[in-house]
């Protein structure tokens, strides 16, 4: 096989682009911006002065930044861009007009899929990092018009939670914020026994996904299941195994 180089690209092989907050939270394995939770190569792109309050104001001036850091990204060769916060949707239209390859900045753009794939009538559990911010205008900025089949909870008042990744304290006590998670996710399906599934918005949410499954014996969707998916379409291998 001939390969050939590609003008002002000096590396290769990393087909998704992750857009990053400026953040320094402590991102564990099965993070979104961990980059061991992949077991292919990933490249990722800060955007300085992009902040989680910022995201959580739904505050869009740092647009041109992050315009920058895709495009940035897409030079760079990856095949696909994603970001590492759902409400990041507030940039989903802009980039995805922009941009010639795949655009999925949140992981609200599974909620039609997750929709289509449970029993009619069932309702989707979300459980965002704040659940003030996560409006219906957030919501249809993925292209969602129809929310009625949504029930939301939120993280912002738990304290472990929130001081690891709204406050930014500089570390995070895993076991209980797996705790807290998990016991919100119960509480929503106590409320709410009609829901068939559960997504988790929040790109730190991930590594309790498991936990979340185990407790409550439903499909679980987070940022990576997103990634992994959007890999695997625009990253084809051939067929493998014998007959």
């Amino acid at each position: 096989m001939k390969y050939h180089r590609k003008k002002g690209q000096v590396s290769y092989g990393e087909a998704i682009g992750i857009i990053l907050l400026d953040s320094e939270a402590p991102y564990v394995p099965g993070d979104v911006a961990n980059a061991t939770t992949y077991d292919f190569p990933v490249r990722f792109q800060r955007v300085e002065g992009l902040t989680v309050q910022k995201m959580m104001d739904h505050d869009r001036s740092s647009l041109e930044k992050v315009i920058e850091a895709a495009e940035l990204l897409k030079k760079e060769g990856v095949r696909a861009i994603t970001s590492d916060c759902g409400f990041m949707a507030l940039y989903q239209k802009d980039l995805r007009e922009r941009l010639d390859i795949p655009v999925f900045l949140s992981s609200l753009l599974q909620i039609p899929f997750i929709g289509e794939i449970i029993p009619s009538g069932r309702k989707i559990g979300i459980i965002t990092a704040n659940g003030s911010s996560l409006t219906a205008d957030v919501i249809r900025m993925c292209g969602i018009e129809d929310v009625s089949n949504l029930v939301i909870a939120g993280l912002e008042n738990e304290p472990n939670f929130s001081s690891a990744f709204l406050l930014e304290e500089g570390y995070v006590d895993t076991v209980e914020v797996e705790r807290e998670v998990v016991d919100k996710a119960l509480g929503l399906q106590r409320e709410n026994p009609d829901i068939g599934a559960i997504l988790l918005e929040c790109s730190v949410l991930p590594p309790y996904a498991e936990a979340v499954q185990r407790a409550t014996g439903l499909p679980v969707f987070d940022f990576v299941t997103m990634i992994k998916y959007v890999f695997s379409a625009v990253v084809r291998e051939s067929g493998r195994g014998f007959m």
